[in-house]
């Protein structure tokens, strides 16, 4: 079934347009705007508290690369399908290189579902409902690992599954221990 789910994905939905953006959207400087940004929206609304909110942000992604990278995949292992002598001339492999570690989990998938929950769940209460939106980022990059060739998507399910529970847990510490000020308090 996983492989019948990877051909889907990465053969049978294979197009130009896709081919050519995907790519970079699984690079991590490609989302260094995006990481910018929330330093600075989260400066700017909660000062001293947004500079630990953002130690918070960067310390999800390191447990989460942590567990899936070296605790994860040091020891279970799986083939990537890119490295699959028997998928090779049949998968559409566009990343720039294949990985030599483990495929399950994707740390990819683990790390960026670890920051949108932790997102979702910290900012919240002070943004709109568009913050929802960062689920479908860490989704469209999970999905671009198995698109790519570089993952199975039982591997990606995996790893949002684990990065979920990771930032849940990272934004329930910062919540209760931690937390942000109310906007209204920072203006009156």
């Amino acid at each position: 079934m996983d492989r019948k789910i990877f051909y889907a994905v990465n053969v049978g939905e294979s197009n130009r347009f896709f081919d050519t953006v995907l790519p970079f959207l699984r690079e991590a400087g490609f989302w260094v705007p995006l990481y910018l940004f929330l330093l600075v929206f989260a400066v700017i609304n909660f000062g001293k508290r947004g500079w630990l909110w953002f130690i918070f942000f960067a310390c999800t992604a390191g447990v989460c690369d942590l567990i899936s990278s070296h605790l994860i995949k040091e020891h279970i292992f799986r083939l990537r399908p890119c490295q699959d002598p028997e998928l090779a001339d049949r998968m559409n492999s566009l990343a720039h290189y294949c990985p030599q570690s483990s495929s399950f989990v994707s740390a990819h998938a683990t790390t960026h579902f670890g920051l949108a929950f932790f997102i979702v769940f910290t900012l919240k209460p002070y943004t709109s409902p568009w913050i929802r939106l960062f689920f479908a980022w860490a989704a469209l990059i999970s999905y671009t690992q198995v698109y790519v060739g570089v993952h199975y998507p039982f591997d990606v399910l995996c790893g949002a599954l684990l990065g979920s529970g990771l930032g849940y847990l990272m934004a329930r510490f910062f919540n209760n221990y931690v937390g942000l000020l109310s906007l209204q308090h920072k203006l009156s």
